[in-house]
């Protein structure tokens, strides 16, 4: 199997950069909230800014905020949302939201395990019925053969899985600055290393990253 959907090249810088940003903005104004402070109370209220949750609500308000601007700069790059970061970004939103309203920082702390849960769900579920849904997930340009693809998609649900789960011990066992900073700098670690970790059985199974198979 291979993805014949033809996607225009995306800056990787670009790419990081937009979804990196909100998470960067979210640490930053957990750690500094009076940075953002007044901003944020002026336009949600004072009853935000003064809560004893203060630095975790006003760095849900600072990264809701972020993760529209970076779905507005992508669609105006690409004319497109991809898929992960528009799920994501949808999430984010409500359980914000949430976060806010109720000043409760259990759903933005849920937010991680059920993007992740869902995404696992989705591909493992997808693979159960015989349809790899990972090209699509994932937006890869590459092509692997039918035998990769399976593989490659089984890994990543499950690695989705794990994720969720290690949210969910982190949330509930450390300290809201500790969850905040792991979001932040573990996560993405954790990615980029098991994402290098699957090229050797990519190469076995036809990697090609420019797509020109």
């Amino acid at each position: 199997m291979t993805n014949e959907t033809a996607s225009p090249k995306q800056n990787p810088f670009a790419k990081l950069a937009l979804e990196m940003g909100p998470l960067v903005l979210f640490f930053a104004a957990n750690s500094k909230p009076e940075w953002f402070r007044p901003l944020v109370g002026a336009v949600l209220g004072q009853e935000i800014v003064t809560s004893p949750k203060a630095p975790i609500l006003i760095a849900t308000a600072v990264f809701m905020t972020a993760m529209l601007i970076s779905l507005v700069i992508a669609w105006f790059l690409h004319r497109k949302l991809p898929i992960m970061p528009l799920v994501t970004g949808a999430v984010v939103l409500v359980f914000g939201s949430l976060t806010l309203i109720l000043q409760d920082d259990l759903f933005i702390k849920l937010k991680p395990t059920i993007v992740n849960a869902l995404f696992g769900t989705i591909l493992l579920g997808g693979l159960a019925f015989g349809k790899p849904l990972l090209p699509y997930v994932l937006e890869s340009v590459f092509h692997l053969d039918d035998e990769g693809w399976r593989k490659l998609t089984f890994r990543w649900g499950i690695f989705f899985f794990v994720l969720a789960a290690l949210n969910e011990v982190i949330w509930r066992t450390q300290t809201t600055d500790f969850w905040v900073a792991f979001k932040v700098w573990g996560v993405m670690p954790l990615t980029i290393l098991f994402t290098l970790a699957q090229t050797p059985m990519m190469m076995r199974h036809g990697f090609d990253p420019e797509g020109k198979k």
